[in-house]
């Protein structure tokens, strides 16, 4: 697998079913530290709702993932967001769904498909984006062949994560991995110019 899909912006949705209102948040996320950052942003806005469910899943290779139900029966709120995340074959994505209760239970399968229908509902108002899968790398080097640096970097479409650029450089690169002999190889032909893998 070289490429993988996600979302590079947020998006709210709203779904009522008897009463109840459903709202969901689907949020770009790269780890779960900002999993935690974004449900509590969501939770300071909704301190009132009766549930926070969400789920995620994040990686190029989609093994970090969780469905949390926050109170409601088991299996019937996170793994069908859950499953809203897989149908669009999305990663690094968090959808939150906060509800709040009308005072009509909708029962397991009312609740499955309330939840199921919010995540698909703000996973459609965003466009998801084609990312490549890369493998990052550290180059060290010179101020001189900084140019040099540069279009191999830009014609491979390699992406610069950090950059120190000062009389000695640093700078952190993500190498797409179709790519990446390749991009290695251009990178070696420049003289003086130090890669380490990350």
């Amino acid at each position: 697998m070289n490429v993988y899909y996600t979302i590079e912006k947020k998006s709210v949705a709203e779904f009522k079913d008897r009463g109840s209102k459903f709202l969901a948040y689907a949020f770009p996320v790269k780890s779960t530290d900002q999993v935690k950052e974004c449900l509590q942003e969501v939770k300071k806005e909704h301190p009132k709702a009766t549930h926070h469910c969400y789920a995620y899943r994040l990686g190029t290779d989609g093994t970090q993932f969780r469905a949390v139900d926050d109170g409601e029966p088991a299996g019937s709120a996170g793994k069908p967001i859950l499953g809203q995340i897989d149908s669009k074959q999305l990663t690094d994505v968090l959808v939150v769904v906060v509800r709040y209760f009308g005072g009509t239970l909708l029962g397991v399968p009312g609740l499955i498909n309330a939840y199921k229908m919010s995540g698909a509902m703000v996973l459609q108002l965003i466009p998801a984006v084609q990312k490549n899968v890369e493998a990052r790398f550290l180059l060290v080097f010179d101020y001189t062949i900084l140019n040099e640096v540069m279009m191999v970097v830009k014609q491979n479409n390699c992406t610069v994560q950090k950059q120190d650029i000062q009389l000695f450089c640093s700078m952190e690169i993500g190498i797409p991995k179709a790519s990446l002999d390749l991009t290695l190889l251009r990178l070696r032909d420049i003289y003086n110019l130090e890669i380490k893998p990350l």
